[in-house]
């Protein structure tokens, strides 16, 4: 399947390649800071990218907490391209000056309640998540993870307390995986691609969705390849990736 997704990313985008792309002869890259939880999707992405344009080699991407990288990026980070796991962090970013471009929304993403196989802390829903006996990590408030997670659980009128808060929703998942916490918050693609956790989905988790914005930055070392990594995104075989790993449509 991927092999089909990274050869059809060659084929829609063979246009803007042929139309904006530096000539082949003149190699240029493109550094992109991008939300933990896109990490698979983006590194597939980036994959695919470089086939359709062989003259642009995408760095390796940092990967971390929205919030961490956009303090990076405003205090002067050498980021081309931000992608954002939500509006408000993106928000920051841009109210700093320094998105190149209008940021254009490309996935969306819901919590689910994350626990380690075989589910040993017997949770089946929010509610089990009060008792102070189970052991619960979550992202911090302040990174896009966390504020959906007290907006899910203010909407359900549950109060948790959290054995620990981490920065982004990739330690998370480690934490569950590992068996150090009966459950966490994570997104459904995050649990999807870990063996090592089960996913319970509460009902309430469909009303918080994460939509995630993606720009261009003012300071890029190119503009030209830093454009055409956003347009790959947005475009179909982008989609197409996207919707491989689990991420809804904008």
């Amino acid at each position: 399947m991927r092999r089909f997704v990274l050869l059809a990313a060659v084929a829609s985008v063979a246009l803007l390649a042929g139309c904006t792309a530096a000539p082949a002869d003149e190699q240029t890259s493109v550094r992109v800071y991008a939300a933990a939880s896109l990490q698979a999707a983006f590194d597939d992405l980036a994959e695919g990218f470089e086939l359709a344009h062989p003259e642009i080699d995408v760095e390796p991407i940092v990967y971390d907490g929205s919030s961490t990288l956009a303090t990076q990026i405003v205090e002067g980070a050498p980021a081309d391209v931000f992608a954002s796991a939500n509006e408000a962090t993106m928000a920051d970013v841009e109210a700093a000056g320094v998105t190149a471009e209008q940021p254009q929304i490309f996935a969306t993403n819901t919590l689910v309640i994350a626990v380690p196989a075989g589910n040993p802390g017997d949770v089946t829903g929010l509610a089990d998540l009060a008792d102070p006996a189970t052991a619960v990590v979550q992202c911090a408030v302040e990174v896009p993870c966390g504020a959906a997670t007290a907006t899910l659980l203010e909407s359900a009128g549950v109060t948790v307390t959290p054995v620990s808060e981490e920065q982004n929703v990739t330690a998370v998942l480690t934490k569950v995986a590992a068996g150090e916490a009966d459950a966490g918050f994570v997104y459904r693609t995050d649990a999807a691609a870990e063996d090592a956790v089960e996913a319970i989905v509460p009902p309430e988790a469909a009303d918080v969705v994460n939509r995630y914005p993606i720009a261009p930055l003012s300071g890029a070392s190119d503009a030209s390849a830093a454009a055409l990594f956003v347009a790959y995104v947005l475009s179909e075989a982008g989609r197409d990736v996207l919707d491989e790993h689990g991420f809804g449509a904008p």
